[in-house]
């Protein structure tokens, strides 16, 4: 029992650890593959169904060569759940196009909140004051450090709102269908990369038009932004298998607030590669928000003892009360003759 644990503990380190690792690795690509000072690939939607089919072919051969069994999922929640993914890209992205960097980061924080009321409206699921105040640490944290200017119009406003809703929505989605259907993180996945892929690639350049007022197919490939945009496809495999990974195994709402240290290592890389300014402000914000973060483990963790504890509590009492009614029913009970079947004063 001892080694179970020890073995749940290390596979849950080594997904969230591939997960922060793949996050802030595809996010250093898609720096160099995209800024100005890059290769100027100015094509996120786009990019976005290439991660999608590579990570579909990927599923695709584990399929074929039996590493991954494929269950049944009904294809009308499949539909649903793309439909619903490809809102939260498309609307982080026009979030991004319409809004300050500082309210897209506020939205971005928003989610935490929000996923917490979703799954209490969703799945009646109800956090303890610790988790409450952790989570509002980390908020707190990640606001001081990454927020700066903050401006916003109406059309900005809707689009973080369908992006933040859409994202929080799909987020909890994946560990609904998981624990619904029995299946795996990465067999859940391979369903539903082809159908986003498909779609982000029929669609994605006409977005990406609209976002930059430049076609796909005027831009000038070079090698080294097919390295980069290769070098992003293979993260992203990651990357997606992790978030299906850490999601199926915890939650939306851990998921949403653990994740924030990807913000802390992207600054702190941002800072060390790309010479990026780090103010005493983005350090003192960092600092809380990793302690946030470190609360919200423990809070979790004493949850989780706590309601293991209750169950243990009613478990016993009801064992104990079966004992005492069955003893009641020996004793009262008259005996019974086997071979007649006749009660025996």
């Amino acid at each position: 029992m001892e080694s179970e644990k020890k073995a749940s503990a290390v596979s849950d380190v080594g997904a969230w650890a591939m997960n922060v690792v793949s996050s802030v690795g595809i996010i250093m690509a898609n720096k160099q593959l995209m800024s100005s000072g890059g290769y100027a690939f100015s094509f996120a939607t786009t990019l976005t169904g290439f991660h999608f089919a590579v990570t579909a072919l990927v599923g695709l051969v584990s399929n074929a060569a039996g590493y991954s069994a494929s269950k049944h999922v009904p294809m009308w929640e499949l539909l649903w759940f793309s439909i619903v993914a490809n809102m939260s890209i498309t609307g982080m992205n026009f979030s991004l196009m319409l809004n300050s960097v500082g309210f897209y980061q506020i939205s971005k924080l928003s989610m935490i909140p929000v996923v917490c009321v979703m799954e209490w409206i969703l799945h009646s699921k109800h956090y303890s004051r610790e988790v409450k105040m952790a989570v509002l640490v980390v908020v707190v944290g990640v606001g001081v450090c990454t927020v700066t200017d903050v401006k916003v119009n109406a059309k900005g406003f809707i689009c973080a709102c369908v992006a933040v809703l859409s994202t929080s929505l799909q987020q909890i989605s994946i560990g609904s269908l998981q624990k619904k259907y029995s299946i795996g993180s990465f067999e859940l996945l391979s369903k539903t990369a082809p159908i986003q892929a498909v779609s982000l690639l029929v669609f994605g350049p006409f977005v990406d038009y609209f976002l930059n007022g430049i076609a796909i197919t005027d831009y000038k490939m070079s090698y080294g932004a097919l390295f980069f945009i290769l070098l992003s496809c293979s993260l992203a495999v990651f990357c997606n298998m992790s978030q299906y990974l850490c999601i199926g195994r915890f939650s939306a709402t851990s998921f949403q607030v653990l994740g924030h240290m990807k913000t802390v290592c992207v600054l702190i890389l941002g800072w060390l590669l790309f010479d990026s300014a780090l103010t005493l402000k983005n350090i003192m914000g960092m600092i809380i928000a990793i302690l946030g973060m470190v609360v919200y483990s423990w809070a979790v963790e004493l949850e989780k003892q706590s309601h293991a504890k209750t169950a243990l509590n009613v478990k016993n009492s009801l064992t104990e009360e079966e004992i005492r009614l069955l003893k009641e029913g020996v004793e009262n009970a008259p005996v019974k003759d086997v071979e007649l079947g006749e009660s025996k004063v």
